[in-house]
C-alpha cells in the first residue's frame, strides 16, 4: 500500500536530488533536500484538509488529483507563481520575468519579497475564512469541546465569519501594513494589504460558494446513480458509476486545486529564506508537493480521517495559526521552523486525542450494558 501510493514520490525524489547534484553539486543537493522537508512540514495540514474533500470522490478522480493535479501544483504554484508575482509587481513581461529569475537572482528575490505584503494578505484572509467557517459550524464531533461548543452557538449569527475576517484585515492594514519592511526600507502598504485582503476574501466566498454548489450536485448525482443502478439491475443492464460521479467531481477537483494553491503561498515565500535560485526552488518544493499529494491519497484510502476523527480539527487549527502568521509576517519575520512546528504540534495533538478517544470507545463497548447503551466523551 505504501509503495503503491508513495512510489511516484520516491521516484521524483531520486530524480530531483540527482538533478540537483548535476545542476549545482552537493550544495544544491542539500538545499533541495531542506526545501523538500520545509514544504512537507508546512503543508501537512493541507494534506489532511484535501483528504476530507478527496474522500468524497471516486478512485478515478483521486488518481487524476495525484497525476494532473501534481503538475498544476509543481509547475503552476512552485515555478510559474513566483514568476507571475515578479511580472505583476515589477510590471515586466513574462519572458523578462523569467530572464530576471535566471540571470539576476538577487533582484528577483527582492521583487518577490517586496510583493510579500500583498501575497500574505491574500493568502492570510483566504485561510482565515477556512478556519472561521470550520470553528463556527456546529459539528457532532468536537475536539476542544469547551471552546467549540460556544463558538458553534455564535456561528448561528449570519455572516459572522466575514465580519471577523474584515475586522482582522482592517486591524492588520492599520498596524502591520503601515510599517511593512521592503528592500527599499519601511513603507506604508496599508492600501495594498486592504485590496489584497479583500481580494482573498472574495476569492474564498466565490470558491466556497461554488464548492458548496458542486458538492450538492455531487450528492444529487450519487442519488441518481444509485437509482439508475437499481433500475439497471431490474432491467438486467449494467451501468457505469464513474461517468456519473465524474461530472460533478471534475468541479470539485478544480476547487481542490484552488484550495491547494492557497496553501502554497507560505512555502513559496519561505523558500526564499533558503535560496533564491528558481531551479532549486522548483525541485525542492516540487518534491515536497509530491509527498503532500501522496499523503492526501494515503489518508483517503486508509480511512484515516474516519478512524482518527480529530485530525481535521487539528488541521484547521493549524490553518488558523498559519493565517495569523501570514498576516504578522507583513511586518515581522517569522522563521519557517516556527510555522511548520506549530502545524505539526497541533496535528500531533489532535492525533493523540483521536487515539485516546478510540481507546475510550473500545473500553466503553467492553463495559456496555445489555441495552447496548454507551457514553463516550466527544472531545477534550
Amino acid at each position: 500500500m505504501v509503495l503503491k501510493t508513495f512510489g511516484w514520490s520516491f521516484a521524483v525524489t531520486a530524480l530531483g536530488l540527482v538533478a540537483a547534484v548535476f545542476y549545482g553539486g552537493w550544495t544544491a543537493f542539500g538545499v533541495v533536500a531542506i526545501l523538500s522537508v520545509l514544504e512537507i512540514s508546512l503543508s501537512f495540514d493541507n494534506a489532511v484538509v484535501n483528504a476530507g474533500i478527496l474522500k468524497k470522490m471516486s478512485p478515478f478522480w483521486q488518481k487524476i488529483f495525484l497525476t494532473i493535479g501534481i503538475l498544476i501544483a509543481v509547475f503552476g504554484m512552485r515555478l510559474v507563481f513566483p514568476v507571475v508575482i515578479v511580472s505583476i509587481s515589477a510590471q515586466l513581461g513574462p519572458i523578462e520575468a523569467v530572464d530576471l529569475a535566471l540571470t539576476d537572482q538577487n533582484r528577483y528575490e527582492e521583487l518577490v519579497t517586496d510583493a510579500h505584503p500583498a501575497i500574505a494578505a491574500f493568502g492570510g484572509m483566504f485561510l482565515l475564512m477556512i478556519f472561521l467557517d470550520f470553528i463556527f459550524e456546529d459539528r457532532d464531533i468536537k475536539w476542544l469541546g469547551w471552546l467549540e461548543r460556544p463558538l458553534a452557538k455564535l456561528g448561528k449569527v449570519d455572516m459572522l465569519s466575514v465580519c471577523i475576517a474584515l475586522i482582522v484585515l482592517l486591524i492588520t492594514s492599520m498596524t502591520f501594513a503601515t510599517h511593512a519592511h521592503l528592500h527599499a526600507g519601511p513603507a506604508d502598504k496599508a492600501e495594498t494589504v486592504l485590496l489584497s485582503g479583500v481580494a482573498g476574501l472574495i476569492t474564498y466566498l466565490v470558491v466556497g460558494g461554488l464548492s458548496g454548489y458542486f458538492e450538492d450536485k455531487l450528492e444529487e448525482e450519487e442519488e441518481r446513480e444509485h437509482e439508475a443502478e437499481e433500475e439497471a439491475v431490474r432491467a438486467g443492464k449494467p451501468r457505469s458509476a464513474v461517468v456519473l460521479a465524474g461530472k460533478a467531481a471534475f468541479f470539485m477537483f478544480l476547487y481542490l486545486e484552488v484550495l491547494d494553491a492557497s496553501f502554497s503561498f507560505d512555502g513559496v515565500i519561505g523558500a526564499f529564506a533558503i535560496t533564491n535560485d528558481i531551479v532549486l526552488m522548483a525541485l525542492g518544493l516540487g518534491i515536497g508537493a509530491m509527498y503532500v499529494r501522496s499523503l492526501t491519497v494515503y489518508l483517503v484510502r486508509q480511512g484515516t480521517l474516519d478512524e482518527y476523527v480529530y485530525l481535521e480539527h487539528g488541521a484547521h487549527y493549524a490553518i488558523g495559526a498559519l493565517a495569523v502568521i501570514l498576516l504578522i509576517t507583513i511586518q515581522y519575520e517569522i522563521s519557517e521552523l516556527i510555522t511548520g512546528s506549530i502545524g505539526v504540534l497541533l496535528i500531533a495533538a489532535s492525533f493523540w486525542s483521536s487515539v485516546r478517544r478510540n481507546k475510550a470507545l473500545a473500553a466503553a463497548e467492553g463495559k456496555a450494558d445489555s441495552s447496548g447503551k454507551t457514553e463516550v466523551s466527544s472531545g477534550v
